[in-house]
């Protein structure tokens, strides 16, 4: 059986149990590739599974950054790589299951990602940005790489994209061909989590939400802002993260943070979805309004067995 699966779907849609129920099935070890439950102290809200949730199934790139710290694709790449390799070289099973698909398919294809200089370029287009403003900035990107201008929106990802040209000389839409056209570093089976009914998805983000509550979110963010992590950090940006710190504030009522929390969660299962559809080598396995996580489990199972014939 292949040594590498990839179990990809939007988010509460249960990948976790099923990671670990396949694990145990195949004598796996859990690569996590979700780029929140990166950050240590970040529990409740990102979702990370407790103790007695991973069963004694070994778990990887959980709680490997500080909060206070961006967190990067390339820098998941370059730590989660060399673990799938080790589990794959002591005889089991790695099982990379999350929602983050930029990190998963990074992970795979073995992108070659481009350097992060610290030649003050990064420092000078973020003072230029400050002072002509964000289009101005956005036209510049549009003259010499059209159509990375047309797909990207944010203002980091933007300076990104000019940071690379300006010190390489080279589009960061060619370095993305040239990448995409290197064999990739490993082949695993994809497996992807969707529902019959796109409203069983959104009960199942509403629910978990209202848990979160339960379990203490609003006191796990409190803490995060006690020690020092600033509310503009990257972590912090996070769904479920940046709302509640608006509430905490007083800026917004505490159930308005929520229901803008679920209705963000909501449209990034629909993202999560669009993304990982693009793939045509993933396997599906659909939930239906009464099916069960042992179903799901046996039916991914059986698939596998399948696709190991």
């Amino acid at each position: 059986m292949n040594p590498i699966i990839c179990l990809a779907g939007p988010t509460a849609s249960g990948k976790t149990a099923l990671a670990v129920e396949l694990a145990k099935e195949l004598d796996g070890e859990v690569v996590s590739c979700d780029s929140m439950q990166v950050y240590r102290r970040m529990d409740i809200g990102t979702a990370k599974p407790t103790k007695e949730e991973m069963q004694g199934i070994p778990h990887h790139m959980i709680d490997v950054a500080s909060p206070e710290e961006d967190y990067s694709v390339s820098r998941y790449c370059a730590q989660a790589a060399p673990i799938v390799e080790g589990i794959v070289a002591r005889g089991k099973t790695a099982i990379i299951a999350g929602g983050t698909g930029l990190y998963m398919d990074s992970l795979i294809r073995g992108n070659d990602f481009a350097p992060f200089p610290s030649t003050g370029v990064r420092q000078r287009l973020e003072a230029q940005a400050d002072a002509e403003g964000l289009e101005a900035m956005a036209d510049w990107l549009r003259s010499v790489d059209p159509e990375a201008a047309e797909r990207i929106q944010d203002r980091k990802r933007l300076l990104r994209a000019l940071e690379v040209y300006l010190e390489t000389g080279e589009t960061i839409t060619e370095h993305n061909r040239r990448t995409q056209a290197i064999p990739p570093r490993f082949t695993p089976v994809w497996l992807g989590l969707d529902f019959e009914d796109r409203q069983q998805l959104y009960d199942r983000i509403d629910l978990r939400v209202t848990k979160m509550l339960e379990r203490g979110l609003l006191e796990e963010i409190r803490g995060l802002l006690d020690s020092g992590v600033p509310e503009k950090a990257t972590a912090m940006q996070a769904i479920g993260y940046k709302e509640f710190v608006d509430a905490l504030a007083g800026r917004e009522p505490l159930e308005a943070a929520a229901d803008q929390v679920r209705q963000s969660s909501r449209r990034y299962a629909k993202r999560q979805l669009t993304w990982f559809r693009r793939n045509k080598a993933m396997h599906w396995l659909i939930r239906g309004e009464n099916t069960t996580g042992e179903d799901i489990f046996l039916s991914a199972r059986q698939l596998l067995r399948e696709i190991d014939k």
